[in-house]
């Protein structure tokens, strides 16, 4: 595999970790050797990158110039390193993505199944985590993709729209809803709900819209764990707000009944952030090709009601 030039490489690192020290961790450097590359580079065009003070950097004006083409020219370079792989050669590897819980209970199960039919040759791996931890991974290069609730994803990293997914309501089979039919929470109250912590990206619009349309609230618990949230609502008189995606092939009669959120409704959009310094390999690229389809197909029931 062809290396991108060093010097671009560990200046990029050093200007989204923020620390020599960091850079050289991710990019299995020593921290003077980061240093010293980006001193040689500060040295040939006769300008400083890096404004330095104990244990952090920050990037001058001309660094943050020189970094957006750093990752044009990183981009470009893995992707020319790529189409001369791709000769002759049929898809293998290994695909390592990270998807949201929601993601990974409808959509994921058809997606891996076509996918692992179509390209036997490559071995799939998906991590299942909340938003901030999956940034975090793509941004360290653990991960190829991932998909995350819509929110700032900061340097190192690009993101596009995924798809949207409208907001239900679920409650145990029995406790008063109408299968896939519209409810307006206000009508509903006082009501015991399981909300994700703080930390989830979903959290602050949840209550955002538990405010401002009248919400009548007994009890909140935060839980962390959304298959465990909808065991517990499953079996008692608590209540829990997914994304549709999430519920989609659900059927009246089974363990939840499951309310889309209106007057007014909800939507979540998911987004895919990648890497902003090299593209996709193409097994990566086909797989997501197959998820969106089947995100696509999945939350398409939906669309009758939002």
């Amino acid at each position: 595999m062809l290396d991108a030039p060093p010097e671009i490489r560990l200046f990029a690192a050093a200007y989204e970790e923020r620390s020599f020290t960091a850079a050289a961790r991710r990019e299995h450097a020593t921290q003077s050797g980061v240093s010293q590359h980006v001193r040689k580079l500060e040295d040939r065009f006769g300008v400083r990158l890096f404004e330095r003070s104990p244990g952090a950097i920050v990037p001058t004006p001309a660094g943050q110039e020189f970094y957006r083409h750093c990752v044009e020219v990183l981009r470009a370079h893995a992707a020319a390193a790529q189409a001369m792989r791709g000769f002759g050669q049929s898809l293998e590897g290994e695909v390592v993505v990270g998807l949201m819980p929601s993601m990974t209970r409808c959509a994921l199960a058809p997606a891996l199944a076509r996918y692992t039919t179509l390209h036997p040759n490559v071995s799939v791996r998906i991590v299942e985590a909340y938003s901030f931890v999956l940034t975090e991974r793509v941004r360290a290069g653990a991960l190829a993709f991932a998909v995350v609730p819509q929110g700032p994803v900061g340097a190192g990293l690009r993101s596009r729209m995924f798809g949207r997914t409208p907001e239900v309501l679920v409650a145990a089979t029995g406790r008063g809803l109408v299968h896939r039919a519209p409810v307006r929470m206000a009508d509903l109250g006082p009501l015991k709900l399981v909300l994700p912590g703080i930390q989830n990206a979903r959290r602050q619009s949840l209550d955002a819209y538990i405010a401002a349309n009248g919400v009548r609230i007994e009890r909140i618990m935060e839980l962390d764990a959304m298959l465990g949230a909808l065991d517990l609502v499953g079996q008692s008189d608590w209540l829990t707000v997914v994304p549709g995606v999430m519920m989609a092939d659900e059927r009246a009669g089974g363990r939840w009944t499951v309310g889309v959120l209106s007057g007014p409704s909800l939507s979540v959009d998911l987004m895919l952030i990648e890497p902003s310094k090299r593209p996709l390999e193409p097994a990566t690229a086909a797989f997501l090709a197959v998820l969106e389809e089947e995100t696509g197909r999945v939350n398409a029931s939906w669309g009758e009601l939002t």
